[in-house]
């Protein structure tokens, strides 16, 4: 791997190259970055793939749910259509994508918006809502948010900062700048002082920027439909893992936790499940002879596993969720819970002034 980096190196250049020109066109104004007369909050990573982005989301929609008729705007990667669609509760992965599929099932009250266009989509919104949140957009330029913040992933701290193909930035490390907040997403949740501190050194924040640090905040097991279940998993329990996200580590490890006996069927990021895949593995869970056995899976996953033609084979299985959510490191939730509020406060109140 570490000489098909070097091999993949002179395009990682080139791909750098364009972008650092685009960046540096929308920071000079030649090209041109839309405002808007309502807060917008962008979550974004520089990473390819799983920093956290979803339930940093999910957190900030419940942070605000009651008190703002707010919408989550996607691009809908992964989904079959085009164009700006809102979601309806019975809107599926291949429709609008999985993460907005996932939004919507958790929070049918708010608005589950996506377009590839996100300053297309915040002008259809905007009418009919006072805030936004922007799901995976810190490279979508053509918008400039009220506040952006940017995720990376505690496991990836330490990778060098390779562009694509060779590595995994989708932009220069130097381009997290433009953030106004900074989150290491995914750390132990007994990570120290010490730690954090030399984190800081490396990632080294700007004065304007706030630093805070998260972990995985696994909830109760749940049915695929959401609701609530009894099962247990212990010592004695074989659990079979299926994913198609970014990163599965965190999430085996938890499972490690109460259990030995994992059998992982691991697929691409956003993989869209063929039956061949979902008939592989209830073959292999009918083999296994151990009494007590379940098959778990994640949420944006599972939005994945409901489409029609698995859905016959999907019902015949035990599918367990597992939801996650954020959980903050020291003093840190109050802190953030602050900034974004009164950052949401002032620039609503700023706007009905004008």
């Amino acid at each position: 791997m570490k000489y098909l980096r070097w091999l993949l190196f002179p395009f990682s250049f080139l791909y750098g190259l364009v972008v650092t020109i685009r960046n540096w066109c929308y920071d000079g104004g030649i090209l041109k970055s839309r405002e808007f007369s309502l807060p917008v909050i962008s979550v974004g990573n520089l990473d390819v793939g799983g920093a956290g982005k979803s339930p940093m989301t999910e957190y900030l929609v419940r942070l605000f749910e009651n008190s703002y008729k707010l919408a989550t705007l996607s691009r809908g990667y992964g989904r079959n259509t085009k164009g700006f669609l809102v979601a309806t509760t019975a809107a599926t992965a291949t429709q609008i994508g999985d993460e907005p599929a996932q939004f919507k099932h958790k929070f049918p009250s708010i608005t589950v918006a996506v377009c590839e266009k996100r300053a297309d989509g915040i002008s259809r919104l905007q009418a009919n809502h006072n805030l936004i949140i922007l799901d995976d957009a810190f490279q979508h330029r053509a918008v400039k948010p009220g506040l952006s913040i940017l995720l990376f992933d505690y496991g990836r701290i330490n990778e060098p900062h390779l562009l694509l193909p060779a590595g995994n930035l989708r932009e220069p490390f130097s381009g997290r700048w433009r953030a106004d907040i900074l989150i290491i997403s995914k750390c132990p949740v007994d990570l120290g002082t010490h730690e954090q501190e030399k984190i800081a050194r490396h990632i080294k924040p700007l004065p304007y920027q706030s630093l805070f640090f998260t972990a995985i905040a696994y909830q109760p097991l749940q049915n695929i439909d959401g609701s609530s279940t009894d099962t247990i998993i212990d010592a004695d329990t074989n659990v079979f893992v299926l994913t198609g996200i970014a990163n599965p580590k965190p999430l085996l490890q938890y499972v490690k936790n109460y259990t030995q006996q994992v059998n992982h069927h691991n697929y691409p990021d956003h993989h869209r499940f063929s039956l061949k895949n979902i008939t592989k593995l209830a073959d292999e869970f009918s083999a296994c002879t151990t009494q007590k056995k379940v098959i778990v899976t994640t949420e944006k996953d599972a939005q994945r596993l409901v489409e029609h033609k698995l859905l016959q084979v999907v019902k015949a299985l035990p599918f367990l969720v597992i939801p996650i959510g954020v959980q903050f490191l020291g003093k840190g939730q109050p802190q953030f819970n602050k900034l974004v509020t009164e950052y949401v406060r002032e620039y609503t109140a700023n706007h009905l002034i004008h």
